[in-house]
C-alpha cells in the first residue's frame, strides 16, 4: 500500500512514523502525483516539536512535508493542462512526504527531463525562497551582500542568484564550509562574535544588503554594518522584523508555477545548481531530520520516494 510519514503528538524526530494509506483519487480538477523526491526543511522541525503552535498548529494525525517531485499518476475531470506520465514538481503543505499527492493544477509545474529528481524537489521550497528574498533587495552589480548560512538549502541558492544578479557576495559559515561556499562564488567569513568587523575587513566594497538565515544578532550585525531596515531580510529572526523593521520576505511571494519553471530552467543552462547534501530512503525520515537538526548542511537533504532518486 501507499505510504506516508505522520506525527500524532509534538516531539523530537522519534515521533515521526510511516504509515500505510489508501491511494488518492482524482476529484475533479484535481491531479495525483506519484512523488519521486521530497525535500525536508528546518521549518517542519519547528512544527513538528509545537514551536509554532500558536500559528501554525498540528492537527493529529499530522503530515509533513511541502515542496517535491514526481509524476503525473491521474487526472480528474476537466483537467487539461497535465497528463498522466508528466513529470512535475510542486508544493502540497504537510502533505509532500508520501507516495501520492492529490493536489490542483495550479499547484504544478513542469520538470524538465533532464533536471534530477532531488533538485527540483527543493525548487518550490528553497529555491522559491531564496529567489523572492534576492528580488526584493534587487541585487545587482553595484551591491556587496552578506548571506548568513550561506552552505545551508536557502542560502547557498541565494549566493548564486545574487551572483547571478552581477552581485558580490560575503557568506558567513563555519570554517569547515569556506570551501564549499569558494565554490559557490562566495567570499567566506567565519560567524561568531566580532563577525561585523570580519566582514568589514573581507568586503571589497561595502556592504549595501544583507540576507539572513540564522537569526542570532545577525540582524543586530547588519545594523552595525550602517545598513537601512530596508536593506535587511531576515527568514530567522522575527523578533529583529519588529525591533529593527527589517524585511522578511520568503517563499510565499515566490509561491508560482511560473517562478518554480524560471528556476528550473536556469538550472538546466547551468546559470545555477540546487546542492544536494544527501539523500535518504523514505523510511529513514528520522535519520534525515537528525541531520538536519545539526544545522550542517551543505545544501539540502531530500528524501527519496521512487526508484529513480539515487541514495
Amino acid at each position: 500500500m501507499p505510504r506516508a510519514v505522520r506525527f500524532d503528538r509534538y516531539g523530537g524526530p522519534e515521533v515521526l512514523h510511516i504509515v500505510e494509506v489508501d491511494e488518492p483519487e482524482p476529484g475533479p480538477g484535481e491531479v495525483v502525483v506519484a512523488v519521486e523526491a521530497a525535500a525536508i526543511n528546518p521549518g517542519e522541525i519547528g512544527i513538528r516539536e509545537g514551536a509554532f503552535a500558536g500559528l501554525w498548529p498540528a492537527h493529529f494525525p499530522e503530515g509533513q512535508g511541502n515542496d517535491y517531485a514526481g509524476t503525473v499518476h491521474a487526472v480528474g475531470l476537466g483537467v487539461t493542462t497535465f497528463h498522466a506520465g508528466d513529470e512535475v514538481m510542486g508544493f502540497a503543505p504537510r502533505a509532500a512526504q508520501a507516495d501520492f499527492v492529490r493536489t490542483r493544477p495550479d499547484r504544478l509545474a513542469r520538470k524538465p527531463r533532464r533536471l534530477a529528481w532531488a533538485q527540483a524537489a527543493v525548487i518550490p521550497g528553497v529555491g522559491a525562497t531564496a529567489y523572492a528574498e534576492t528580488e526584493a533587495l534587487q541585487l545587482s552589480a553595484h551591491d556587496t551582500v552578506v548571506i548568513s548560512a550561506g552552505a545551508g538549502g536557502v542560502g547557498s541558492i541565494a549566493i548564486q542568484l545574487a551572483r547571478h544578479r552581477g552581485a558580490t557576495v560575503i557568506a558567513t559559515g563555519s570554517k569547515t564550509s569556506f570551501p564549499f561556499l569558494e565554490s559557490l562564488g562566495a567570499i567566506p567569513v567565519e560567524y561568531g562574535d566580532g563577525l561585523a568587523e570580519r566582514i568589514r575587513h573581507a568586503a571589497p566594497t561595502p556592504v549595501t544588503a544583507y540576507l539572513d538565515h540564522f537569526g542570532r544578532g545577525n540582524v543586530a550585525t547588519a545594523v552595525e554594518l550602517g545598513l537601512a531596515p530596508g536593506r535587511i531580510n531576515t527568514l530567522a529572526d522575527g523578533a529583529a522584523v519588529a525591533r529593527h523593521t527589517a524585511r522578511s520576505v520568503g517563499q510565499a511571494e515566490a509561491d508560482t508555477p511560473e517562478i518554480w519553471e524560471t528556476l528550473a530552467g536556469m538550472a538546466v543552462n547551468g546559470d545555477i545548481a540546487f546542492p544536494i547534501d544527501s539523500v535518504y530512503p523514505l523510511d529513514e525520515v528520522r535519520a534525515a531530520y537528525s541531520k538536519l537538526s545539526e544545522r550542517h548542511t551543505r545544501g539540502k537533504i531530500v528524501l527519496a520516494l521512487g526508484d529513480a532518486v539515487p541514495l
